[in-house]
C-alpha cells in the first residue's frame, strides 16, 4: 500500500526529493501508470503527488464498461451494472441493448484498490511548474508549494490544467479552449435505469444524464459549448426527477486531444486531451493510455529504451487516435445541432435504434480503446497485488 503523506498545519514539512519516476496527479490515470512500475525488478523510485488525498475529490460520474474493471481487478468498487442505456429526448424514450455491461462504481474506492496495487511513496502537494526542458539524460525539476521534486521521467496526470506544458505551448483557458463544461449532484436513491437526456430544456449543445449508483443517483448536465453555464439546468433536470440537489461537483471536459509529450514530459488522461468527444467518457481513455505509459516508462526504468525512445513511442501511439477522435467530435458537433430539432433528433435516433443498428454502433464505438488490446491483465503489474511502498530516497544528484 503506498505510503500517504497528507501534511496540514504545521505539518506540512518541506519536500526536497529526486526520484526515478514523478507521477502528478493521484486519479484514474496517474493511479494507472504507477499501477504499470510495481514490480519490476529494476526497482524504480516512485513518487506520486496530488493536492487532494487519494480518492479525496471526485470529478465524474463514475461509469466505465464493466470489463475494464475486470481487466484492473477493480471490481469491489462496482455500485450497480447495466445491460441497457436508455435515451429520453422532449417527445420519445429510446433502449439500446450495451454490448458490454457498463458499472457505476465508488469513486474512493476504487482510486483506493488502484493505488494498493502500486509501489509508490505519496506526497500531497500543489504542482506549479516546472523547469526546462532537460537534455538527454538530465532530471527535470518540479516546483510544488512544499518543494522541489527531481526525476528523469516525469507524468503530468493532473487534468485538462496542463500545468506541466512546455512554455511555448499557447494556454488557452476557459471559455476560449476546446472543452465542454459539466456539474452534477449526488441525492441519495435508487433507480434501475442508466439514463441520457437530448432535450433542449436542459441544454441545447450537449446532454444530461442520471446514473445510479447503489443507493445515490447521479444526476447531471454536460455542454458541448463551453459559455453554456449548466447549474440552473442541472437544477432543473433534479426536480423533474424528483431528486434533491445535493452534492454538486463539476469540471472542464477535454474533447480534442493534445500532444502526449512535450519538453520531456509525458501527458495522460485529461491533460493529454484523451477523454472522448460526444461522451465525455474519460475513464476509459486514463485507463487505456495509462497502460500504455506505464508499459513504456517500465521499459526505461529497465533499462531497454531511453527516455527519449519512450516519448517518441507514446506520442506516436496517442496520435494513433486520432481519427476515431476526429470521427467522434464530428458526431458531438452533429448531435449538438440535432438537439434543438425535435423531430430531426427523433427520426435519427430512431433509424439507429433497430437491434442490428444499434449493438454495431456501440460495438464501434467501444473498440476505440478495447480491453481486448489487453487481453488478461498485462504483466505491468498483478492484479490485487499489494506492495508496501518505500520511502522516499534522500536527496542525491542521481538523475
Amino acid at each position: 500500500m503506498p505510503t500517504r503523506a497528507t501534511k496540514r498545519g504545521d505539518e506540512r514539512t518541506p519536500l526536497d526529493l529526486d526520484c526515478d519516476v514523478l507521477i502528478c496527479g493521484a486519479s484514474f490515470a496517474g493511479l494507472t501508470v504507477a499501477r504499470g512500475l510495481a514490480g519490476s525488478p529494476s526497482r524504480p523510485r516512485v513518487v506520486v503527488v496530488d493536492r487532494y488525498e487519494i480518492g479525496e475529490r471526485q470529478t465524474s460520474a463514475c461509469a466505465v464498461p464493466l470489463p475494464w474493471l475486470e481487466l484492473l481487478d477493480l471490481t469491489d468498487a462496482v455500485r450497480q451494472t447495466f445491460r441497457r442505456i436508455v435515451a429520453h429526448t422532449a417527445t420519445r424514450t429510446f433502449s439500446w441493448a450495451l454490448p458490454e455491461p457498463f458499472a457505476t462504481f465508488d469513486y474512493r474506492h476504487l482510486c483506493e484498490l488502484l493505488a494498493a496495487q502500486g509501489d509508490f511513496t505519496f506526497e500531497t502537494a500543489k504542482v506549479e511548474s516546472r523547469g526546462p526542458a532537460p537534455r538527454p539524460g538530465e532530471p527535470i525539476e518540479v516546483t510544488t508549494d512544499r518543494g522541489p521534486i527531481r526525476a528523469p521521467l516525469v507524468v503530468d496526470a493532473l487534468g485538462w490544467r496542463r500545468v506541466l506544458a512546455p512554455a511555448s505551448e499557447a494556454t488557452i483557458q476557459p471559455p476560449e479552449a476546446h472543452l465542454s463544461r459539466g456539474l452534477e449532484v449526488h441525492p441519495e436513491g435508487t433507480s434501475g435505469e442508466l439514463a441520457l437526456y437530448l432535450n433542449p430544456r436542459y441544454v441545447p449543445d450537449g446532454y444530461a444524464w442520471s446514473f445510479p449508483a447503489g443507493d445515490e443517483v447521479r444526476v447531471g448536465v454536460g455542454s458541448f459549448d463551453p459559455h453554456e453555464h449548466v447549474k440552473e439546468p442541472t437544477v432543473r433536470l433534479a426536480d423533474d426527477l424528483g431528486r434533491p440537489t445535493d452534492g454538486f461537483q463539476g469540471n472542464w471536459i477535454p474533447h480534442r486531444l493534445r500532444p502526449a509529450t512535450g519538453d520531456g514530459v509525458f501527458f495522460v488522461g485529461d491533460s493529454a486531451g484523451h477523454c472522448l468527444p460526444l461522451t465525455a467518457e474519460g475513464i476509459r481513455p486514463a485507463f487505456h493510455f495509462g497502460l500504455v505509459l506505464g508499459r513504456e516508462l517500465r521499459h526505461v526504468v529497465e533499462g531497454r529504451q531511453t527516455r527519449e525512445q519512450a516519448l517518441g513511442r507514446y506520442a506516436s501511439l496517442s496520435a494513433q487516435k486520432h481519427p476515431a477522435y476526429r470521427w467522434l467530435l464530428r458526431l458531438q458537433r452533429l448531435v449538438g445541432r440535432l438537439i434543438p430539432h425535435r423531430r430531426t433528433l427523433d427520426a435519427a435516433l430512431g433509424a439507429a435504434s433497430p437491434f442490428s443498428i444499434s449493438t454495431r454502433a456501440w460495438g464501434a464505438y467501444l473498440r476505440t480503446l478495447s480491453t481486448s488490446a489487453w487481453g488478461a491483465a498485462p504483466s505491468a503489474a498483478t492484479p490485487g497485488r499489494r506492495v508496501a511502498a518505500r520511502p522516499a530516497p534522500a536527496p542525491s544528484a542521481r538523475s
